[in-house]
């Protein structure tokens, strides 16, 4: 069991929840060897679709939580007043040291809280950010906050390059990571005053590779492999993002189909226009971990099907063979 990543899923958690979830975790674990998955929920209803997907075995267990946290609940209220739901039970057992990881599909705002005050921040750290990956023409790019911190300081960006920079070079293998500030020019003077700012203090951060400033039209070319912004304008990048590659491959799938030449024609490209389409997938990238905590917390997308799921889990393993939650904190206590 030394070298076995256990996560805990939130099998309740999301829009097709418990099936879709309960299926991606069956793949993970039959994917991976060295993997145990904890399906937090309501026994029977988890048990049921265990059955459906053929239970794998041993590794994997069924943890009861009776409450479910709904999506339009008050977090806070949520998280102290359901004590059983299967976010909060799951997070527990990340604090209790029983499990990894937790991941979910479920609300938003009640895994904010719950990473928070359950799972708990590494000493030193401010705020905690959404970390998703974003496709871009050559990999991947990290995007950092994408929706934790609106109301976010100067101090929170500087953390949040030196967290993103440690996930990317150690979790995604890319060296001296280049870090970018989002803005609305290149130019240092620009930009508003949380920019202006955050943008010296980078610049002062021997042990991040600071790039300067990038503009939103550069983001899909590469720019930088850590995106630094404050919640509100990552999630707008995220939501356009999604939006655009998923227009994106409609249109291409309506032109192909429009006549007998398109036809013909996207059969001779089909394979590259498959993996090209692919990237613009989000489920191929797995959920956002909330990086800066004690143990790892993992945010899917609420309509995450079992691919997402899958990846989501997946991505767990990484994250503790790096010890990147002790990295982090080291790094952090360094900068104070």
């Amino acid at each position: 069991m030394e070298n076995m990543t256990i996560v805990a899923v939130d099998a309740m958690g999301g829009d097709n929840a418990p099936a879709e979830i309960v299926k991606g975790a069956v793949d993970a674990v039959k994917e991976k060897a060295n993997l145990k998955v904890l399906l937090v929920g309501q026994e029977e209803a988890v048990k049921k679709e265990l059955e459906a997907c053929g239970n794998p075995g041993e590794r994997i267990e069924i943890v009861p939580a009776s409450q479910v946290i709904e999506t339009g609940e008050p977090p806070v209220a949520a998280i102290r007043g359901k004590k059983d739901s299967s976010i909060v039970v799951g997070m527990k057992l990340v604090k209790k040291g029983e499990a990894d990881a937790f991941v979910s599909a479920g609300s938003s705002g009640a895994i904010l809280v719950g990473g928070t005050t359950i799972v708990g921040r590494i000493k030193g750290v401010e705020r905690a950010p959404l970390a998703p990956l974003i496709p871009t023409r050559d990999g991947v790019s990290l995007l950092i906050d994408c929706g934790a911190n609106v109301d976010a300081r100067s101090s929170h960006l500087v953390q949040f390059a030196r967290m993103g920079s440690i996930y990317m070079e150690h979790v995604m293998g890319v060296k001296k990571p280049r870090v970018g500030i989002v803005n609305i020019g290149v130019e240092e003077e620009k930009g508003n005053a949380l920019v202006k700012e955050t943008y010296p203090l980078l610049k002062e951060c021997e042990d991040i590779n600071f790039i300067g400033s990038i503009e939103a039209r550069e983001i899909p070319n590469g720019a930088a492999d850590v995106i630094v912004t404050e919640a509100f304008v990552g999630n707008v990048i995220l939501k356009l993002y999604e939006g655009v590659g998923a227009t994106l491959i409609s249109k291409v799938k309506q032109g192909m189909m429009t006549t007998l030449r398109s036809k013909i024609g996207a059969l001779l490209v089909k394979p590259a226009l498959k993996s090209t389409l692919k990237s613009f997938d989000a489920s191929e990238y797995g959920g956002a971990p909330l990086l800066g905590l004690k143990g790892l917390v993992v945010k899917c997308h609420g309509s995450s099907k079992s691919m997402e799921v899958k990846n989501s889990i997946i991505q767990c393993i990484s994250f503790k063979e790096q010890n990147i939650s002790e990295r982090i904190g080291k790094n952090i206590i360094s900068s104070i």
